[in-house]
């Protein structure tokens, strides 16, 4: 009994495709939805997946030839038919030589979190490892996680990429046991012909057409294909390139306007993390949902600014830590909360929830997005316990450490834009937060003080709001009982 590998449908308009490449060939064994070969159409490249399991028997449609939708590609039989499966199965007990195997699984994500992508392999198939030696870097939609090595022995087998999404549960590597090892020799000379310039992968039909119509050395070409193999679109980017290349050498010398090069050769590509795709979710959510509106006021932080230089020696020597704005604005957010405490509730459904304390969201800037860290219970805690939780939580935020849970239950949030130097921004609701206060840059400013004219340090705050379940009043009354117990931090002791 055999199975037919016909064309696949290609898409709308598209009635042919080139045979790109074949990845089996007759006598090899191939699993139900194995990768088989790759056709090439005028706009996309098409994987064909093998509909049953068995034995290549027939490659009717060989390499270059152009096909249409639904002809015969291949055939398969079934496992029994086949006489040069034995031969593909023969090394299979080698392998079993090689001693114990370890799987490598993608470890505890964190509660809801069912995926993540694989971000960076810090070791390659044939490396050996130490046990507890960090692998690889996995990137979910809020923290990464480093996947230490279960057990010593050498990385085998590779089975998510980078750039792969996987689920919780799913298997990343193999580490086979100290006997593998002799097979990473192995490997090295399949890559001597690489190093020399020489490719054991064929590239497309087309692209080696157009390759040679254009006189382009393969070699210079990189290729996006499976295992490096260069297709269409590859060799018309080294044509765009190379046109370019020559049109901006001649600019200055040409006596009029140049030929702009193509843009598209000048552009990169890059992939969104998945941190980068949540934060653009949730901020878009937040706009669409809540009806924000950002109300403003300027704050004179002479008084901040001269009990901070006052007692900051004093404060560091005792407590260790260093004495900065944040914790002067999170008391006077905390203090502030206590008046107006709709800036610190939230909606579900149609019910109101105020809550009977401050969780603090600190927003903090990584090299990979914005994350926000959450102080937990901060209306309960000194200025000095203030400054130790947010130093360690910007420090593991910066690290990529945080923890699932470190980020979740905030109530309201503090963004500090004036550490990029922003003097002005509105910033956008944390959902399900009702109130975020934007923080800004201090800056020298002329302001009338008792009939004067004189100069301070000013900085201006923003506030916005959910006005669904915070008024106008409530959201200004929040903002001058901030302001003023920035003004005059003793209002903060006698809970005024």
């Amino acid at each position: 009994m055999s199975t037919e590998v016909r064309v696949p449908t290609l898409g709308e308009s598209v009635t042919e495709a080139t045979v790109a490449t074949w990845f089996k060939k007759p006598g090899d064994a191939v699993a139900v939805d194995e990768m088989l070969c790759e056709l090439e159409t005028d706009k996309v490249t098409v994987e064909v997946p093998a509909p049953a399991a068995g034995t290549m028997a027939e490659i009717v449609a060989a390499e270059g030839e152009t096909v249409g939708v639904d002809a015969l590609l291949a055939t398969i039989s079934a496992g029994g038919e086949a006489t040069a499966a034995p031969v593909a199965a023969a090394p299979a007990p080698a392998a079993a030589d090689t001693g114990a195997t370890t799987d490598v699984m993608v470890p505890t994500l964190g509660e809801s979190v069912t995926e993540a992508t694989v971000s960076t392999w810090f070791k390659k198939v044939g490396d050996t490892v130490a046990q507890d030696e960090m692998l690889c870097e996995l990137e979910t939609d809020k923290v990464s996680v480093e996947v230490p090595a279960p057990a010593a022995g050498v990385l085998s087998e590779i089975l998510a990429p980078e750039g792969a999404t996987v689920d919780a549960t799913a298997k990343l590597a193999v580490i086979g046991g100290s006997a593998g090892a002799a097979a990473a020799p192995a490997a090295a000379p399949a890559a001597a012909p690489a190093a020399s310039g020489a490719k054991d992968v064929e590239d497309a039909p087309s692209a080696k057409k157009i390759m040679a119509e254009k006189g382009i050395d393969p070699a210079s070409v990189q290729g996006s294909g499976r295992d490096g193999r260069v297709m269409k679109e590859d060799v018309m980017a080294a044509v765009a390139s190379a046109a370019a290349a020559p049109a901006a050498a001649a600019a200055p010398a040409a006596p009029r306007a140049p030929v702009p090069a193509d843009d598209a050769a000048r552009e990169e590509r890059v992939k969104m993390t998945r941190l980068r795709q949540t934060i653009a979710k949730r901020l878009k959510d937040s706009q669409n949902t809540a009806a924000m509106l950002t109300t403003y006021n300027e704050v004179d932080m002479s008084a901040s600014m001269a009990l901070r230089k006052e007692y900051k020696d004093l404060f560091e020597k005792k407590h260790g830590a260093r004495l900065g704005f944040m914790s002067f604005f999170t008391k006077a957010c905390c203090h502030a909360l206590k008046e107006v405490p709709e800036v610190n509730a939230e909606i579900d459904g149609t019910d109101i929830v105020y809550k009977k304390f401050v969780h603090m969201g600190i927003a903090a800037g990584t090299p990979t997005g914005l994350v926000v860290p959450v102080i937990r219970d901060a209306d309960q805690m000194s200025f000095a316990e203030i400054e130790k939780a947010i130093a360690e939580k910007g420090k593991r935020a910066r690290d990529g450490k945080l923890s699932m849970a470190e980020m979740q239950g905030g109530t309201f949030t503090i963004s500090n834009g004036g550490v990029y130097g922003s003097l002005m921004s509105s910033p956008i609701l944390n959902p399900p937060q009702s109130g975020i206060l934007g923080m800004h840059k201090i800056q020298d400013r002329p302001v009338v003080v008792d009939g004067q004219i004189v100069i301070r340090p000013m900085m201006y705050l923003a506030l916005s709001y959910d006005h669904r379940i915070v008024d106008g009043k409530g959201a200004v009354t929040f903002l001058v009982r901030v302001k003023e117990a920035l003004e005059d931090p003793r209002r903060l002791l006698m809970d005024l």
